[in-house]
């Protein structure tokens, strides 16, 4: 790739992902010689099944853990772990399932205490006034509610406010919109919607709600068990030109990854539990059911 492709390639992709490999520690690796991109005002649908990898993918883009080489993630062509400025400056957005938010440097801040919503929205400093009225509007806050007493659809709801209070240029999304109610979530879609066309902002949504979807995203990509086996347009998708939702084309890959894996499993033969040990016949000897049950 010659010079005038590089700068093509870094202004034309928000997320670069070129030949990642992760594993927890004393597990077997999750990704291997993992590539993804994703291109810069997208809105990119996350799917896979459970244990697929989405939230550990989510992760690893919001820096939350580090991966070998600083080319290796490039987020808005900085290094997602190393260049702490990318989260600091509000730029790099994410939010999870655990009821806190990353307020930038400061750490993570818990939203279950005797506080108000007010008291937590408003604490965040140097955000736009407007910016923060909108959400509040949009997202139905009541500033009184104590976060203690509140439900989680809205506990959530002053979670998401905080985090979208500074414009970010690329947003994490693992299943925030879970605990909203169907009116919430559709407004929200739409003001992500909104972002990305007027502000060239990038979102990438790991969901299994796919309400709405349909005309909601431009990109969708689908992991099995770490590793990418589709990445493309939405209207490219040839399923969905079926009239198809896109409901049912995810549920179909689904249900053929389940079968697949079923196939790879090797069931057990009496030879595996078979032993030639003279202590076969004592009632001390552990067995494989006992230490299942231990």
């Amino acid at each position: 790739m010659d010079g005038e492709e590089q700068r093509e390639g870094n202004a034309s992709y928000s997320i670069s992902v070129k030949g990642m490999n992760f594993a927890y520690q004393d597990q077997p690796p999750l990704f291997t010689d993992f590539n993804l991109t994703i291109s810069s005002g997208s809105r990119c649908l996350l799917v896979g099944a459970n244990g697929s990898g989405k939230t550990t993918l989510l992760r690893i883009l919001a820096g939350k853990h580090m991966v070998g080489g600083r080319d290796v993630i490039r987020v808005l062509n900085s290094s997602a772990f190393h260049d702490t400025q990318l989260v600091c400056s509000g730029d790099l957005a994410y939010l999870g399932g655990s009821w806190s938010k990353n307020a930038g440097c400061a750490g993570e801040i818990p939203l279950q205490g005797d506080f108000s919503a007010k008291h937590m929205i408003f604490g965040v400093e140097g955000i736009d006034p407007a910016r923060r009225d909108k959400l509040v509007e949009l997202l139905d806050i009541n500033l009184q509610w104590r976060m203690h007493k509140v439900s989680d659809g809205q506990r959530r709801r002053v979670q998401i406010c905080m985090g979208l209070l500074r414009p970010f240029q690329v947003l994490l999304l693992d299943e925030v919109t879970v605990d909203l109610d169907i009116v919430a979530r559709l407004d929200l879609l739409d003001f992500f919607k909104e972002e990305c066309e007027q502000r060239g902002a990038t979102v990438v949504y790991a969901t299994h709600i796919f309400d709405g979807l349909e005309t909601w995203a431009t990109h969708l990509a689908y992991i099995i068990d770490g590793e990418q086996k589709r990445l493309e347009k939405l209207s490219e998708l040839e399923e969905l030109n079926t009239g198809t939702t896109l409901l049912s084309v995810v549920e179909s890959w689904l249900r053929s990854e389940c079968k697949d894996r079923r196939k790879k499993v090797v069931k057990p033969t009496s030879q595996q539990f078979s032993s030639t040990s003279p202590f076969d016949g004592s009632p001390f000897r552990s067995s494989r059911h006992l230490a299942y049950f231990r």
